[in-house]
C-alpha cells in the first residue's frame, strides 16, 4: 500500500487524504452504531475518544513523515491511531452489555475495566504524539484535553479504587512494553498496531499477575489460565532472549544449544509451575486428558494434523517453484498466500461447530508454536533457523518490513480472537441469539472468507479502484457477497445458530467491515475480525 498522507506544509498538520477520511468515516460509523445500541455514559466516552483520536492521528502521520517519531515504525502505512484506539473500549462496552444481559456481574464489571483500560492506553498514545510534535498543535491539544477530561471524570465516578489501580497497572506495563519492544523490534508496527497489540499483551500480563496473587482452590477455568500463561510466557521468553543475544552471537551452535536448554528451563521451571499454581493440577496431565476426553476431539485433532501437513506441503511446493525459477526475487502470488486462509477456514469451522473449547486450547498451542518458530528464525537458531528464513521469505509482503515475520501470526490471532475474547459464562441464557450467534465466526467471515475473496477477485478482475487505495470495488462487492453466502452455509450446518431475523444488522456489519478492509492500511488480519466481532455482539 502506498502512503496515504501527502507531505505536510511547514508548521501545519498532515493534509487530509481521501482514503484516510474514508477510513475515519467507516470507524465513526461503527462507533456511532455501538453508541446507538448501548447509549450510556461509557458509549459517550467512546465517542469522545474517537473524536480526539481523529485529530491526533494526523500528528502521528506528520511525525512519521518527518522521521521525528520516538521509535522506528512501519513505513508502508499511516499511523492508524483512530481505528485502533476505539477497539478495546468498544469491545469492553459490548462485553459489558452481553454479560449484563446474561446476569453475570463479575464479567460486566470486567467489561467496564476493559473499556477504561483501552481508553487509558489510547489517551497515553495521544499525549505522546502531542508532546513531541513541533510546533505544539494548540487546537488538537485542546480537543484532546477536553475529551480526556470527560473520560477521566466519568471513569472516576464509575470505577472502584481497585479497578482504578488495575487500569493504572496496565498503563504502566504498557509504557514499559512500548519502550522495550519498539526498541527491540523496529519497523514491525505502526503506532496504532503497537497500541492494539501491546495494549492487549499488557492487559493479559496484568490479569495473570492479579489472578496469580489471588488464586484460590477451583477458581476460574483452566482453559482461560492456559491462554494467559502461554501468551505471557512466550512474550517474556522473547524479551529474555532478545536481551541475552545482544551480548552473544545467536547463530553459533553453542548459542543454539543454550537457547534450547534455556527454553526447556523456562518452560519446565517457570511456565508449567505457574500454570500448576493456577489450575491446581499437573498441567501436562490435564492437557492430555483434555485433548483425549472424547472421540470427537480425537477425530478433530487427526483432521487438523492432516491440514497442518497440507500447509507445510504448500510452503515446500512454493519454495520448490522458486528454486526452479530464474528470478532470485520470485515471490509467491496472492492466490498462493491465500491458500493458508482457506486452510484455516477448514480448520476453524469444524472446531466452532463441534467443540469450541478444544479449538480454544488448540489455537493457544498453535500460537505458542508459531511464536517459538519465529524466535528460531529471527535468532537464526540451528538447525532450523536458516531453513525457516529461506522458506518464509517467499511469503513476505510490504507489511513484513521489520525484522519479524508476523503475517501468519496475525492470521492465527484474527481467526482465534472471536473464540478467545467472549467470556463463556456470558454466552449462556440465550445472550448470543440473533446476530450474536455469529460472533465465534467473526474471524472466519472477515479474514478467512472476506479478505481472501476480496484479494483474489480484486487482483484478478478488479478495475474500479476505491479512491486513494489499491483496493477495488469489485473485490469489496464479491467479498460482501461471499460472506453472505457463508452465513447461509453456517445456518445450514450449525444448528446452534439462530439469527432471529437480524439479517439487516448482519448485512450492515459485513458491509462496514468490508469497506474498512478496502481503506485501512493497518494489519487487516487483526483489525477486521475485531470490528466484526464488536458489531455482531452489539
Amino acid at each position: 500500500m502506498t502512503r496515504d498522507c501527502a507531505p505536510p506544509a511547514p508548521g501545519t498538520g498532515a493534509p487530509l487524504s481521501g482514503s484516510v477520511l474514508a477510513e475515519a468515516a467507516v470507524v465513526f460509523a461503527v462507533v456511532l452504531s455501538i453508541h446507538a445500541a448501548v447509549w450510556d455514559r461509557y458509549s459517550w466516552c467512546a465517542v469522545a475518544l474517537a473524536v480526539q483520536a481523529f485529530y491526533v492521528q494526523y500528528k502521528w502521520d506528520r511525525l512519521l513523515q518527518q522521521g521525528s517519531a520516538v521509535f522506528q515504525f512501519r513505513t508502508s502505512a499511516n499511523s492508524g491511531l483512530l481505528p485502533t484506539s476505539v477497539v478495546m473500549p468498544l469491545l469492553g462496552l459490548v462485553m459489558k452489555e452481553r454479560c449484563q444481559s446474561a446476569g453475570n456481574p463479575y464479567f460486566e464489571r470486567f467489561g467496564i475495566v476493559v473499556a477504561a483500560t483501552g481508553m487509558a492506553v489510547a489517551l497515553f498514545s495521544s499525549v505522546l504524539a502531542l508532546g513531541i510534535t513541533r510546533p505544539v498543535p494548540t487546537n488538537t491539544c485542546v480537543i484532546s484535553g477536553l475529551a480526556g477530561g470527560v473520560i477521566i471524570y466519568i471513569m472516576k465516578h464509575s470505577l472502584s479504587v481497585g479497578e482504578v489501580i488495575e487500569v493504572l497497572e496496565v498503563l504502566l506495563i504498557f509504557v514499559y512494553l512500548n519502550m522495550i519492544l519498539l526498541y527491540l523490534l523496529p519497523r514491525c508496527f505502526t503506532p496504532g498496531e503497537a497500541l492494539l497489540v501491546l495494549g492487549g499483551i499488557s492487559f493479559m500480563l496484568n490479569q495473570l499477575i492479579k489472578r496469580s496473587l489471588t488464586v484460590v482452590e477451583s477458581q476460574g477455568d483452566p482453559v482461560d489460565f492456559f491462554l494467559l500463561v502461554v501468551v505471557v510466557g512466550m512474550v517474556l521468553m522473547g524479551i529474555f532472549f532478545s536481551t541475552l543475544f545482544v551480548f552473544m552471537d545467536s547463530g553459533t551452535w553453542a548459542s543454539s544449544i543454550f537457547f534450547h536448554l534455556m527454553t526447556c528451563v523456562l518452560g519446565l521451571g517457570v511456565v508449567l509451575p505457574w500454570l500448576h499454581r493456577l489450575i491446581r493440577r499437573n498441567p501436562l496431565l490435564w492437557l492430555l486428558q483434555f485433548l483425549l476426553q472424547t472421540n470427537t476431539r480425537i477425530y478433530l485433532l487427526a483432521y487438523w494434523t492432516l491440514l497442518a501437513t497440507l500447509a507445510c506441503l504448500v510452503v515446500l511446493y512454493q519454495n520448490a517453484k522458486r528454486s526452479s525459477s530464474e528470478s532470485k526475487k520470485h515471490q509467491a502470488p496472492t492466490i498462493a498466500r491465500k491458500y493458508f486462509h482457506f486452510i484455516v477456514v477448514a480448520t476453524y469451522v469444524p472446531g466452532i461447530i463441534f467443540d469450541r473449547t478444544l479449538l480454544y486450547v488448540a489455537a493457544t498451542v498453535c500460537l505458542a508454536v508459531f511464536i517459538f518458530l519465529e524466535y528460531v528464525r529471527y535468532f537464526r537458531i540451528k538447525p532450523l533457523g536458516h531453513t525457516l528464513r529461506s522458506l518464509l521469505s517467499l511469503f513476505l509482503d510490504e507489511r513484513d518490513s521489520g525484522p519479524l515475520i508476523l503475517t501468519h501470526i496475525y492470521l492465527l490471532l484474527g481467526m482465534s480472537l472471536p473464540v478467545w475474547l467472549v467470556p463463556r459464562p456470558c454466552t449462556q441464557k440465550g445472550s448470543l441469539g440473533g446476530a450474536r450467534a455469529l460472533v465465534p465466526y467473526a474471524g472466519v467471515l472477515a479474514v478467512g472468507v472476506g479478505d481472501t475473496v476480496a484479494s483474489i477477485f480484486g487482483s484478478a478482475m478488479g478495475e474500479i479502484r476505491w479512491p486513494g487505495t489499491k483496493k477495488t470495488f469489485e473485490g469489496t462487492m464479491t467479498s460482501i457477497f461471499a460472506q453472505i453466502i457463508s452465513v447461509a452455509l453456517i445456518l445450514i450446518f450449525d444448528s446452534g445458530v439462530d439469527l432471529n431475523y437480524s439479517y439487516a444488522w448482519i448485512l450492515g456489519s459485513i458491509s462496514i467491515v468490508s469497506l474498512l478492509e478496502a481503506y485501512t492500511t493497518q494489519i487487516d488480519n487483526l483489525l477486521l475480525p475485531l470490528y466484526l466481532l464488536i458489531l455482531l455482539m452489539a
